[in-house]
């Protein structure tokens, strides 16, 4: 019995050693790790640092806020202050997927139910529910996803009512963007701004094209930036310092193009592009006393705002493309003979042909006219008639009055690219083609200079597109300056003789321009016809149609101010002749130009659309009518909660306003509705508008008085 009890009490008494072993043991080691504890919160609190990095920097930065405020990029404005080109914001949708997406208040960031989620976006978005919510569901976990082309280039009101459903996980990147309200319109003068990534992995608008990209310095503001301390609400601390820099938005450009004459020439040329099919066509307005260009535009050419048309067209015809200008450099000949004193009007020569250095040179009438005098050389645009003319001046004289012309100079127009171009001035065959436009190369804008001086006297001056430039308060920082070029070329008299010559280009007996006759109108014209060069060889193209067609006119012929200028290459159909083709633009265009002149001490009148929004309708629409607007309702509630064009904008007078009321909308009736109304339309109602075609409403997907919803499609042609 007690060896029994002593051996039990062995085992207790070593049972009690074991346990006070271990407990000295986890008392150790707790010491031990509590001493490391400790000389860790020692070694933080001295060193400030963990890892290498300073704790102190790490917590300012947790409530540090350094927020970029970004510059708007400046405006482009008419003659008359309609707007060309503004900054706008799309946005692109995208939903978080990962649940371990917790903001600091312990409230989901990420989607929580699906479902709900898919259902309430298919209102807006031009996605069906199930669309949705495939793109939420996908196979493998991913912390995000976008919604493809259906999730892009949202407006802000689409943006704004997403919001408004207050779903967990829906966020939105910003994206700057350009609005071209006009559409296709002096399309490669106004140019391209477009989204561009810089290295740090910015978005900002650059120019690409045109004038956005010659004066993209002017137009690009300035960011600011605001540096603040928040407390974890993201409330701002009062006794924290902060630094505010306001961003600079870029300077506004106001341009020299007339927006209705600028219509009404993208007008012609789309129909004539229709009709014909030619490769190029070419059409300028410039008031040529101040070289300001009054429109100015081009086909083929591209919708700035949809990029339909843009990589079959990027190059600028007006400055980038050099031609043969045909009969049209007769108007320079004729001045330089004349000036001269080598214009010896009533001697006689045989016309036909001529041979000069081994050549044989044509008139266009093979058979000629026979002797006819000089005076008739001109109207009848024959060849042989100026290769005597320029015989008569001697190729030294001919060749000073090319330079002071600056045939082969840059003009320096405010576009990219400009060309040149080049004369071939060698042998007496060279020089003796000249005289009628062959054998020299040219750029529309060299034309335009050229023929600015009959309207200053033989003084030349610079084509010019930009009116002034202000910054974003209005002021004017940079004015509009008549750029003369060098010194006059000719006389106030030659101008005389040239008007009086091109002014019998119209008499229908000996003139090659009755054509363009418009009876009781006091204009002046000059036609041409230049052959094309053969690209895959030597010579020329052969073929009625293979020729760059052009015609030029002035008024008044008294005091001449305008001109305008249009060149048509290559027409595929030639109807009832070239001629024909050119006047159906020319005369509407000169008859706008005409009126323009006439009424030139009573500009179109432009307002400033007043603020309606959250008026009543009644007194929205007496507003507006009272500011000299239309207005159109979108809805039938009383209640205006939406405008389509913002308050301060510029419109001319009898301009529509489009106005959103509460509640159910239908789908109007478009017909005959400019682009600009479809843009209002669709900003307001979040509608998806997809446009084909120029001109006016010709047809809509979508019946009239059918309720429409944001995020619906509907498809528009437009007809001239």
């Amino acid at each position: 019995m007690n060896k029994k009890n002593n051996k039990l009490n062995l085992q207790k008494t070593k049972a009690h050693g074991y346990r006070f072993t271990v407990g000295r043991i986890l008392q150790v080691a707790v010491a031990l790790v509590f001493l490391v504890f400790i000389g860790r919160f020692l070694y933080i609190g001295i060193s400030k640092t963990v890892e290498g990095q300073n704790l102190s920097e790490r917590t300012e930065q947790l409530y540090h806020r350094n927020q970029v405020l970004k510059a708007n990029r400046g405006s482009i404005f008419d003659r008359n202050g309609l707007a060309i080109a503004e900054d706008s914001h799309l946005y692109t949708i995208y939903a978080i997927l990962d649940k371990s997406s917790i903001n600091y208040k312990n409230k989901p960031e990420y989607v929580v139910n699906k479902e709900e989620t898919a259902r309430k976006l298919a209102t807006v978005l031009p996605l069906s529910e199930n669309k949705i919510y495939k793109f939420l569901t996908p196979k493998k976990k991913v912390f995000q996803v976008q919604f493809g082309a259906g999730g892009s280039n949202l407006t802000k009101r689409q943006k704004n009512k997403i919001e408004e459903m207050h779903l967990p996980g829906i966020k939105f990147t910003e994206t700057p963007s350009r609005l071209y309200p006009n559409g296709t319109f002096a399309s490669h003068v106004v140019g391209l701004a477009q989204p561009v990534t810089d290295k740090k992995g910015n978005i900002n608008l650059v120019g690409t094209m045109g004038l956005e990209a010659w004066f993209n310095d002017t137009l690009t503001g300035k960011d600011g930036y605001r540096i603040s301390s928040v407390d974890a609400t993201e409330t701002q601390l009062p006794n924290k310092s902060q630094a505010f820099k306001p961003a600079v938005n870029g300077d506004d450009l106001y341009l020299t193009l007339d927006s209705q004459l600028q219509s009404l020439v993208e007008n012609r040329l789309n129909e004539v592009q229709k009709a014909y099919s030619p490769k190029n066509i070419t059409a300028v307005v410039e008031d040529m006393k101040t070289g300001k260009i009054l429109a100015a535009s081009q086909r083929p050419t591209f919708n700035p705002q949809t990029k339909k048309g843009l990589t079959k067209s990027y190059r600028n015809i007006l400055v980038q493309d050099t031609y043969e200008p045909g009969s049209v450099f007769k108007i320079l000949t004729l001045a330089a003979a004349v000036n001269s004193g080598n214009y010896h009007p009533n001697n006689y020569y045989n016309s036909g042909s001529v041979g000069v250095g081994g050549a044989t040179i044509h008139d266009w009438l093979t058979s000629g006219w026979g002797s006819i005098p000089f005076s008739q050389a001109f109207p009848r645009s024959s060849n042989t008639g100026f290769v005597h003319i320029e015989q008569q001046m001697g190729a030294k004289t001919w060749r000073k009055y090319l330079k002071r012309f600056r045939i082969t100079k840059k003009t320096g127009v405010t576009l990219p690219g400009e060309q040149p171009g080049l004369l071939s001035f060698g042998t007496t065959t060279d020089q003796a083609v000249t005289s009628f436009g062959q054998g020299v190369n040219v750029n529309v804008m060299q034309m335009m200079q050229a023929f600015s001086s009959l309207g200053n006297n033989g003084q030349m001056v610079k084509p010019q597109f930009v009116d002034k430039i202000t910054n974003a308060n209005g002021k004017v920082i940079q004015g509009y300056q008549v750029k003369k070029v060098g010194a006059p070329v000719y006389s106030k008299q030659t101008r005389k003789v040239l008007i009086e010559n091109m002014k019998r280009v119209l008499d229908k007996r000996i003139g090659t321009g009755h054509a363009y006759y418009m009876r009781g109108k006091d204009i002046a014209v000059k036609t041409g016809t230049a052959q094309i060069a053969n690209p895959k060889g030597g010579g020329y193209l052969k073929g009625d149609n293979n020729y760059v067609f052009s015609v030029v006119g002035v008024t008044p012929t008294k005091n001449p101010r305008y001109c305008v200028y249009i060149t048509i290459k290559q027409p595929q159909r030639l109807g009832s002749g070239a001629e024909a083709i050119l006047a159906s633009i020319f005369k509407p265009v000169m008859n706008r130009v005409i009126i323009m002149s006439k009424n030139d001490k009573s500009p179109l009148s432009i307002v400033k659309v007043p603020a309606v929004k959250n008026m009543s309708y009644a007194k929205a629409r007496d507003q507006l009518l009272h500011a000299g607007l239309n207005i159109y309702r979108l809805g039938n509630n009383k209640k205006v909660i939406g405008q389509g064009i913002k308050p301060g904008e510029k419109l001319s007078s009898g301009g529509r306003v489009f106005v959103l009321t509460v509640g159910r909308v239908k789908c109007p009736n478009m017909k005959a509705w400019s682009l600009e109304d479809l843009h209002q339309f669709a900003n307001l109602t979040g509608v998806k508008v997809s446009i084909e075609g120029n001109g006016t409403v010709a047809s809509q997907s979508v019946k009239a008085g059918k309720t429409i919803k944001a995020g619906m499609k509907i498809k528009i042609k437009l007809k001239e």
